[in-house]
């Protein structure tokens, strides 16, 4: 099992002999949740790419973890990126997408407020569960053992996804009708760099208005086999299979 691995708003500078101290709700977490002890390893990051790996000293209270902390490392941004475009599904389903997204080792969440989504993002309901999805990623994140952790952009409408897949080095729409001519994604052509966008409707599937735009804009319709995935699995199915093939799980 890898050390586990704790918050940092930034990196401060470590006091002398190396200690650096690890308070507030991480802290707590560390000493009164975990009960980590001297001797023990841990990773600290800020979640960027900046990271640590230190050794517990110490801890006071219930709330302080005091390390060794003799040196910050960065993580290099990978050459080829991948995000997802999710629509927004039902309920805590949004949720259980970015987790495993975050597990699989995406680079960057859009939520989607596609034309049959039934779940609507507004003022306070869209900033509550924003922040929702921004703290699984982050959670799911520590528990994957990550020092980089996927960006949950802010919600998009269709026409601002247009737009991004415009700028997108390959774009793809996991789509599946007998209607609609697609591709299997296990064989499509892919960048060495740059970023890949996929875009994962709700559980209606993509309007054929939608489909239009995304086509125009550069993404064509894949799938991903014989079987129909809901929309909380199929970005995560798309993203390991991708990062199979780019050498990222190599």
């Amino acid at each position: 099992m890898t050390a586990p691995v704790f918050v940092v708003d930034r990196f401060r500078e470590s006091g002398p002999g190396g200690r650096y101290v690890l308070d507030g709700p991480e802290g707590r977490h560390a000493v009164s949740v975990k009960r980590l002890n001297p001797g023990e390893d841990v990773v600290l990051t800020d979640g960027l790419g900046n990271w640590a790996d230190c050794v517990v000293l110490e801890t006071e209270g219930k709330d302080r973890l005091i390390v060794q902390l003799d040196s910050v490392m960065q993580e290099p941004e990978p050459e080829l990126r991948i995000t997802v475009v999710q629509a927004l599904p039902k309920g805590d389903r949004g949720e259980v997408a970015v987790e495993t997204m975050t597990e699989t080792g995406v680079d960057a969440v859009v939520p989607w407020q596609a034309s049959r989504c039934i779940t609507q993002w507004k003022g306070d309901r869209g900033a509550k569960s924003l922040a929702k999805w921004r703290a699984t990623a982050r959670e799911a994140g520590k528990q994957s053992r990550r020092v980089r952790f996927p960006e949950v952009r802010d919600a998009m409408t269709t026409k601002q996804v247009v737009a991004f897949l415009a700028t997108a080095d390959f774009a793809a729409v996991l789509h599946e009708d007998r209607d609609a001519p697609s591709e299997p994604l296990a064989t499509a052509g892919l960048p060495d760099h740059g970023e890949i966008v996929l875009v994962v409707g709700p559980e209606g599937g993509v309007s054929p208005e939608e489909l239009a735009a995304f086509a125009q804009a550069g993404a064509q319709p894949y799938r991903l086999g014989p079987s129909v995935l809901r929309t909380s699995t199929a970005g995560t199915a798309a993203a390991a299979l991708l990062m199979g093939r780019t050498g990222r799980w190599s």
